[in-house]
């Protein structure tokens, strides 16, 4: 067996990876995953990049940036989809939303925020802004702000015990677009292009078992998440993992128009995806 260390985040995003681990996928296939469950996706891309650990799973757009960080990234397969939500306070309506509580700039949940407050007709000085998604969920709990930007299965968690309840999320303004994503460093891909296919096979296959195995997929993300299975099962019927999202490069190439509107990156970067190993692994699986 072969020790492999991944960062995770707490979401539904992350269930194939948690999935992978707990059911004995990576392990199938020789792979020792020794997981560390990261408090922000911010620290994760310099430590990707410095070999501090082997993948990530981390928004997709964090990789798309890395370059300009000199953090030489590279996404291998989807893993999110569509993943971040508008969640509204309880008694107010969507047109009298006059503050959103939103993480820190440049994750799929800041610019989904950025979007749909734009169609709200607010502003960045609209936004209440925090150090982290968790902050933003206390930040609307707290009341805070009108309205926050969370992924799953926090959404999901606030309309179930009446705290609040969705209005959009990413698909309504960008169809089909990829959240937290595997990624790898470029250094490692390129030494260990069979560690890769290996990695990338076993996590279609827990994606796939996240599809037809909903019940126990909640089961496994709780431990991780620290969110009941139940109101997990529920999010995952509202959002469920996708890896063939990073093929939708349209809505990508929409996502970083906007980035570069926001002063996030000053041109589009180009070469941070490698989707051999993801497209090798759906045929072997005849997907």
């Amino acid at each position: 067996m072969e020790v492999v260390t991944f960062s995770l985040l707490r979401g539904v995003c992350q269930t194939p990876a948690y999935l992978a681990k707990r059911r004995g996928l990576f392990a199938d296939v020789g792979i020792d995953a020794h997981i560390d469950i990261a408090p922000t996706a911010w620290v994760v891309p310099s430590r990707l990049a410095a070999g501090e650990i082997d993948f990530a799973v981390l928004p997709w757009t964090r990789v798309a940036t890395a370059k300009s960080h000199d953090e030489d990234l590279v996404l291998l397969c989807g893993s999110g989809c569509e993943e971040a939500a508008l969640v509204v306070r309880p008694g107010i309506d969507l047109a009298d939303v006059k503050n959103v509580a939103v993480p820190q700039e440049g994750g799929m949940k800041d610019l989904t925020a950025a979007s749909l407050m734009q169609t709200l007709g607010l502003g960045p000085d609209d936004a209440v802004r925090l150090p982290s998604g968790d902050g933003a969920i206390i930040a609307f709990v707290g009341q805070g702000a009108d309205a926050a930007v969370m992924v799953e299965p926090y959404a999901t968690m606030l309309e179930v015990l009446g705290l609040g309840r969705v209005v959009r999320r990413t698909g309504d303004v960008w169809p089909g677009a990829p959240g937290c994503s595997l990624a790898t460093s470029r250094r490692l891909l390129n030494e260990r292009p069979d560690l890769m296919s290996a990695v990338v096979g076993a996590y279609v296959r827990a994606a796939e078992h996240v599809h037809s195995h909903a019940a126990d997929a909640a089961e496994v993300a709780s431990g991780y998440i620290g969110v009941s299975a139940e109101i997990i099962a529920r999010a995952l019927d509202a959002n469920s993992p996708d890896v063939r999202a990073l093929h939708n490069t349209e809505a990508m190439n929409r996502i970083l128009d906007l980035m570069a509107e926001l002063g996030y990156i000053k041109q589009r970067p180009e070469g941070f995806t490698e989707l051999r190993f993801l497209d090798e692994a759906l045929e072997r699986a005849g997907a």
